[in-house]
């Protein structure tokens, strides 16, 4: 085990996951996240989620009627994974390396995970190739967005003094030590065109919310049904997505 999946492996273990997706907050992205995928998805479709961390995504269209196949890089989130269903199909792997794979095996992949665990760019594209080669029709990718955490930790959070030797010049977040990295969509357009993948389709999973955890925690139903209804209307306004804290780009070959 090398010295980044160790310590994956002990932020995993520290960080509950299922409680960021079952608070309010988090079913922002949950619920836009799903909206889009089933969009996209037929009945029999095979599906690959990479990097599947504890599972949220990968039962709930196994419970659909989906097959579904888990690849989990972390052992904690694969124990979390079966300990809530032991049937389902887990492969501990990389998204760098998924040769156990044949291509087109699979019709849809979701890597709403891996891209931002990668720093270098041969990483990168290395995970999002194996994701083509293994995939007969979409890939969902999620970023991280650069001004987000810009905003949210060196400023909101006051933490500037102690990350600014990690800022350029334009605040782009570059530390290779970070086990999150940070993109701007002009990063991401490059790896799209490096990796020969056509965007079909991109939009902020969760928009605003993550900067306002606070007041969608607390909204009443009402309120919450019309951030949400919001929220869909104007996530793919290419004016926010930036500022968004995930993007989703739905890609294909």
């Amino acid at each position: 085990m090398n010295e980044f999946k160790n310590r994956l492996t002990e932020f995993y273990n520290k960080f509950n996951e299922n409680k960021r997706l079952d608070r309010r907050h988090g079913q922002v992205e949950f619920i836009t996240s799903i909206r889009y995928l089933e969009e996209y998805l037929q009945k029999g479709d095979r599906i690959v989620d990479i990097g599947a961390g504890p599972g949220r995504y990968s039962l709930y269209f196994k419970n659909k009627g989906y097959d579904v196949t888990a690849v989990e890089y972390v052992r904690p989130n694969i124990g979390m994974l079966k300990a809530k269903d032991k049937d389902i199909r887990v492969v501990e792997a990389s998204a760098t390396d998924l040769s156990m794979f044949e291509d087109n095996e699979f019709d849809v992949a979701i890597m709403f995970g891996p891209l931002y665990h990668l720093y270098r760019k041969e990483d990168k594209l290395k995970a999002l190739s194996e994701a083509k080669r293994i995939t007969r029709k979409y890939i969902f990718v999620t970023y991280i967005m650069n001004e987000y955490s810009v905003i949210e930790y060196a400023f909101k959070d006051n933490n500037y003094k102690q990350i600014k030797d990690k800022l350029d010049e334009t605040y782009h977040i570059d530390d290779p030590d970070a086990l999150f990295f940070q993109s701007r969509i002009e990063d991401i357009d490059e790896l799209n065109s490096l990796s020969g993948l056509k965007l079909v389709r991109r939009f902020a999973s969760d928009g605003p919310s993550d900067y306002m955890r606070r007041t969608i925690n607390n909204m009443d139903d009402e309120t919450f049904e019309a951030f949400i209804d919001f929220h869909l209307k104007t996530c793919e306004r290419k004016e926010l997505l930036g500022a968004s804290s995930h993007v989703v780009d739905i890609l294909c070959k």
